[in-house]
């Protein structure tokens, strides 16, 4: 399969999701500074843009190569896109197209209406060059298709932007198996993938194993970003905005044998800390409001004695200084194999209550997966009670 080609997925996949990993680990890498204790409020405010509307130059593999631009110009209308999992930013809606959708004069099923909530940047994580004659004549993504939703305020699919919270309703690899490019056996490929899903590996080694699409809230203070660990925040950027996203820059992972140019300009690296500035920025969602008081106290006490040592400290997680083996964690090494580590690290706990399903591959589809899962491969003997108070204590995070 041609490498241009492959690198057609384009997710950012900043640090999927590894709840309860084991207590034992091994020194791995050493503890890298925190980030600065005060917000530079203009770095932050630039890197939201980044996030939000900048492609770093993709548009010349989404729409030179893969010819996404004409897919979306002849036959992609909003109720299709909705289908598939792409959001509308209610904010960016002038009134009298809100109007128009909701008297119905505003058509959802015409390919054209789609084009008009481009040219508008009214589709979450999708920008687009639309001529006078409103012909979508480039098309390129950015961070925010894949690490934002919307609260659905206006209707399904439509709403407030809601940056760092997974897309977990996206379906890449069926958008990537739209373009005309791909052959019949790599459209099987991605559209094996579902909605939430992607592999950020898949284009380098050819294994097909797609995992969660991660949040992006919650990572001030961990300075390993990626679920197995590979680097910094700023690294996996890096690596997405050039391998996945096919932005203009350049990208080397000796560990990996990846190294990796696209363009003649580099347009990810200049952009790298405002954008894990804002990422660092986006604080975890509230917890339920009605958990039951007396049973999160009781289950911190459990957290405290079976899962802290390795959930340690304010982030939850021993990962800045230690990665844990597949076997201590009971988790399957196909994908930490096909990493630079080769091991997973202890995923920070935040908004879990919001973040179901759970492991880098979705395989607990619950906290009570979760917590029966690190019962049987820790050999914790969790009562009933103790394991009732442990998943109410875990939605409080």
């Amino acid at each position: 399969m041609r490498a241009s080609v492959l690198r057609a997925s384009a997710l950012l996949a900043l640090s999927l999701a590894l709840p309860l990993a084991g207590c034992s680990g091994r020194n791995t890498t050493p503890a890298l500074p925190a980030p600065s204790a005060t917000p530079d409020a203009a770095l932050i405010a630039q890197g939201k843009d980044i996030f939000r509307f900048n492609t770093f130059g993709d548009e010349q593999f989404w729409t030179n190569t893969l010819h996404l631009n004409t897919v979306i110009q002849n036959g992609v209308s909003p109720q299709t896109a909705l289908s598939v999992g792409l959001k509308v930013d209610s904010d960016a809606l002038p009134a009298s197209v809100v109007s128009g959708i909701q008297n119905g004069s505003i058509d959802l099923t015409n390919p054209a209406t789609t084009v008009a909530l481009i040219k508008l940047n009214a589709v979450v994580g999708v920008m687009g060059q639309v001529d006078a004659n409103n012909n979508l004549t480039s098309i390129g993504i950015s961070c925010a298709l894949c690490h934002s939703t919307v609260d659905n305020s206006f209707a399904k699919g439509i709403g407030h932007r809601l940056d760092g919270f997974p897309n977990r309703d996206l379906n890449p690899g069926a958008i990537i198996a739209l373009s005309p490019a791909l052959s019949a056996a790599q459209k099987f490929v991605y559209n094996s993938w579902g909605p939430g899903r992607y592999d950020p590996r898949y284009n380098f080694d050819g294994i097909s194993g797609p995992v969660l699409i991660p949040p992006a809230y919650g990572l001030a203070g961990v300075n390993l970003a990626t679920y197995t660990g590979d680097g910094t925040i700023e690294y996996w950027n890096d690596y997405v905005a050039v391998t996945q996203m096919h932005g203009q820059g350049t990208f080397d992972e000796p560990r990996l044998n990846i190294h990796v140019t696209n363009g003649t300009q580099e347009l990810v690296q200049p952009a790298l800390p405002a954008l894990a500035a804002y990422e660092h920025s986006l604080t975890k969602p509230s917890p339920p409001p009605n958990l039951d008081g007396a049973a999160v106290a009781r289950g911190q006490v459990v957290f405290q004695a079976d899962c802290s040592v390795c959930h340690s400290g304010a982030t939850f997680s021993d990962a800045n200084s230690k990665l844990h083996l597949p076997s201590e964690t009971g988790m399957d090494p196909v994908y930490a194999n096909r990493s630079a580590t080769k091991m997973y690290r202890t995923t920070p706990l935040r908004g879990l209550a919001e973040n179901a399903p759970y492991f880098h591959d979705g395989s607990a589809a619950t906290l009570d997966d979760v917590v029966n899962h690190y019962n049987t491969v820790l050999k914790l003997s969790l009562t009933a009670q103790q394991h009732a108070d442990l998943v109410e204590y875990l939605k409080s995070l």
